[in-house]
């Protein structure tokens, strides 16, 4: 990937005053729960100048760029989940892709979005309408990805991504995603989160881990998760935590999550990048037909310019070089 660069001075000085961009990861209630929080804020931005994206687009991407990198924590070693929805709304459609090793790559399948009137909230129906969502995993072994796809309503990525783990993996899962602007709409905190639910035959002893997963939940174990689900419900918007700098990740787990004995297990590096680079697309036009080779070098352009939809690089190769 070509990184864009950060122009804004007055964003700069804002970014290089926060925490560092990580993905904390966490266990409640001696491992019966599971989750992440991700602050995201210079990951945002990143992603918005690779793709020059206005406030609109910003806040659509970011929202799925967040809920597709908290799936790393999910990923066995060596996978790459891709996440594709396309919807009726003007926006069309969106498509991220994240990577055990941590990168992240998205793109809107319209990164022009037309506005009849200025925007009175932040519902997304209108822009992405209903949908399908669509995950795709692939190990560094399949031969082929394993895909599964929801219907959802998208007005709520975060919700959307809760509905997809409901209904095709079958485990309570809760999305948190937040975008803070400024005045100027300059991107300033951004952060995101999960909690998931694991079967009791996941959790240890305590919990019964020799006991039948599809057993009925007793009274006890019912109250402990519907009070973590209310712990997650409480949490303040991230965007905004993250942006006024008051608390930091681990602040805002042990904050929200403390009575039920929360243990942070890893923290990593999470990147907006893209595995994108000159040889790459140089290979692809190799591979065309010689008569198409021949009339490029006849006919032109020199350079070509090959624009990376996934992240936005632009490459200009040289036709001598093919």
């Amino acid at each position: 990937m070509i990184k864009a660069e950060i122009k804004d001075l007055d964003l700069i000085k804002h970014l290089d005053s926060l925490e560092e961009d990580k993905l904390s990861i966490f266990t409640l209630a001696e491992g019966r729960v599971r989750g992440a929080l991700f602050h995201g804020t210079r990951f945002v931005n990143q992603m918005r100048a690779q793709h020059n994206l206005g406030i609109l687009e910003t806040y659509i991407l970011a929202h799925a760029s967040l809920c597709g990198a908290l799936t790393i924590p999910m990923m066995k070693d060596m996978e790459n989940t891709a996440i594709k929805y396309e919807g009726t709304g003007s926006a069309e459609g969106y498509y991220v892709e994240a990577s055990s090793t941590g990168w992240v790559r998205s793109y809107l399948f319209n990164e022009h979005i037309h506005l009849d009137k200025p925007l009175e909230n932040w519902d997304l129906k209108p822009f992405l309408g209903i949908g399908n969502l669509t995950f795709s995993r692939k190990h560094k072994d399949d031969k082929f990805p394993q895909s599964s796809t929801v219907d959802v309503e998208s007005s709520n990525i975060s919700k959307d991504f809760a509905t997809y783990f409901a209904k095709s993996e079958q485990i309570n899962t809760a999305f948190n995603s937040s975008v803070q602007f400024d005045k100027q709409g300059r991107v300033t905190g951004a952060g995101a989160m999960y909690i998931q639910i694991m079967p009791k035959t996941g959790g240890t002893a305590k919990f019964g881990s020799q006991i039948d997963s599809h057993q009925q939940e007793t009274e006890d174990d019912e109250k402990l998760l519907q009070k973590v689900e209310n712990a997650f419900k409480a949490c303040p918007s991230l965007g905004q935590l993250f942006s006024e700098k008051q608390v930091d990740s681990e602040d805002i787990i042990i904050g929200l999550f403390r009575e039920f004995g929360p243990i942070i297990t890893l923290k990593r590096d999470i990147k907006y990048d893209c595995p994108c680079d000159d040889q790459l697309f140089l290979n692809y036009l190799r591979s065309f037909p010689k008569d198409q080779i021949d009339d490029i070098k006849k006919n032109g352009p020199d350079p070509l310019e090959i624009t990376c939809h996934n992240c936005g690089s632009v490459y200009k190769i040289p036709v001598n070089k093919i």
